[in-house]
């Protein structure tokens, strides 16, 4: 039985415990402080060179006069070891103490370090400190590279103009077509570097490649899908074979004699024959309706991927990096209703959200309807990754892989109809279906009644890599 001096003995313990602990953390803060109060480093810092850490560049750790947004550079010097803080152009810049030592030390440049917004008197300096002492160099920081995202028409006549799109394409002096034709003159740049125009020469490679061009934020190439016409699958024009059976006055099927050649189109014109996706015959389409119309490449036996495009497009290369390109034209609005179906291989009921196909429908953006036309032809770039069968994003976790062209190419050799083709579709679907995401799907586009006229032509595959651009002559 414990008595109330047990009790009180026992409390009496507890509370010297408690007294104990917090005389040994005090202990251990003051011993703690001590330490730091010794390893803290006060003394000079000096910063002799500054070097480009690039591991894709033939010079990896290249000493070097500026650097961009983005790049990671390496600050060679002495004193490093403490340093508490790292400026660039007057921006605190974070740095990882792990990749510090005494001569060393790693920094990337943040994206959001200001240039011309920058102090004057802190504009192209790197600045170091410690607790008691600071250092700093003249080092000229530049904007981030230009980059090329998309070109309005890839596959244009000569004398047309095409809009290139991108970043950082500020007062663009000289354009490098494929065949190394230059413009340097003629050259219309937007203020805030989204885009710029430029009038396609005579002489470019018909066998394509890529654009390289040359600006105030310094050079950029786009991927290497202009004029790429050793890629051509169909053009109605005698490049590739259109294929079509079953045909009737009122059917689905689009034969030679549904194919239009009058010109059309503004700046970028119609080239030849090409396909219209509601033949004239056709009045309209009605709602909820699929498979209205198809048009298909001749298939078995006649198609041949592998003999046309491996040569140009090897077959290990990453899917990613390999595209279906064709040319539209809309000349009046379209939007609410309809959308084109972009079949791999001929085996499709219509509707389907899933397998080898894509569903391209422009007239959704950022989730919502609007109406799109075009005043002369512009091209449309699907990388093949995007298509149902061959997107990670929408595939079961046992079904996804680093996919290849070589994959692309057995599916259309094993399949029983090679035709490649388009469908056009006219039924309901939820944003979710054309997102992949579920949470989208209560987003719904019902159809309506629809006669709008959508026009396609120059079917192909391209790449998509792009060149490596490089600040430095020895690199390129």
């Amino acid at each position: 039985m414990k008595t109330s001096f047990d009790m009180k003995n026992k409390k009496l313990n507890i509370n010297r415990w408690i007294a104990l602990a917090f005389v040994g953390v005090a202990a251990l803060m003051l011993l703690f402080t001590s330490c730091e109060e010794e390893s803290t480093y006060s003394g000079p810092i000096s910063i002799s060179k500054i070097y480009l850490q690039d591991a894709s560049s033939s010079v990896p750790d290249r000493e070097v006069e500026f650097a961009r947004l983005g790049q990671l550079i390496r600050i060679e010097g002495s004193g490093f070891t403490d340093v508490k803080k790292v400026y660039i152009n007057g921006i605190s810049t974070y740095f990882n103490p792990v990749m510090v030592s005494d001569n060393s030390m790693l920094v990337s440049v943040s994206r959001s370090t200001p240039i011309i917004e920058a102090d004057p008197e802190e504009r192209n300096t790197i600045r170091l400190m410690n607790d008691g002492s600071e250092t700093s160099i003249d080092f000229e920081i530049r904007a981030a590279a230009p980059t090329i995202i998309y070109i309005s028409n890839t596959l244009p006549l000569a004398g047309e103009p095409i809009t290139v799109y991108g970043t950082g394409l500020l007062e663009v002096s000289r354009v490098v077509f494929p065949g190394g034709v230059e413009v340097t003159s003629g050259i219309y740049s937007d203020d805030e570097g989204e885009f710029f125009t430029v009038i396609v020469p005579e002489g470019v490679s018909d066998e394509g490649g890529s654009l390289m061009i040359e600006c105030a934020n310094g050079g950029a190439y786009s991927p290497a899908f202009f004029n790429f016409k050793p890629g051509v699958i169909l053009d109605f024009d005698g490049n590739g074979s259109q294929g079509f059976w079953s045909w009737s006055e009122t059917g689905s099927m689009i034969n030679a004699d549904d194919l239009e050649s009058t010109s059309v189109g503004n700046y970028n014109i119609s080239q030849g024959t090409y396909v219209p996706h509601r033949p004239s015959r056709l009045l309209g389409f009605e709602a909820g309706k699929n498979r209205c119309t198809e048009v298909w490449t001749a298939g078995n036996d006649v198609d041949d991927w592998r003999g046309q495009l491996t040569s140009y497009i090897p077959a290990e290369t990453p899917l990613d990096a390999v595209g279906f390109q064709f040319d539209i034209f809309v000349p009046e609005e379209w939007g609410g209703s309809g959308y084109l179906k972009i079949c791999l291989v001929n085996g499709f009921n219509g509707g389907e959200w899933s397998g080898y196909c894509y569903n391209y429908v422009p007239w959704v953006i950022e989730g919502e309807a609007v109406s799109v036309k075009s005043d002369g032809w512009l091209t449309v770039t699907i990388p093949f990754t995007k298509f149902y069968g061959f997107d990670n994003d929408r595939l079961e976790e046992a079904n996804q892989k680093d996919w290849t062209f070589e994959d692309l190419l057995a599916v259309r050799e094993s399949a029983s109809w090679k035709n490649f083709g388009f469908y056009f579709e006219n039924s309901d679907f939820n944003l979710g279906q054309l997102s992949g995401d579920e949470a989208d799907s209560e987003i719904e586009f019902p159809s309506s009644a629809t006669s709008v006229n959508v026009y396609t032509d120059n079917w192909r595959v391209v790449s998509l890599l792009t060149p490596t651009y490089s600040d430095f002559p020895d690199e390129e």
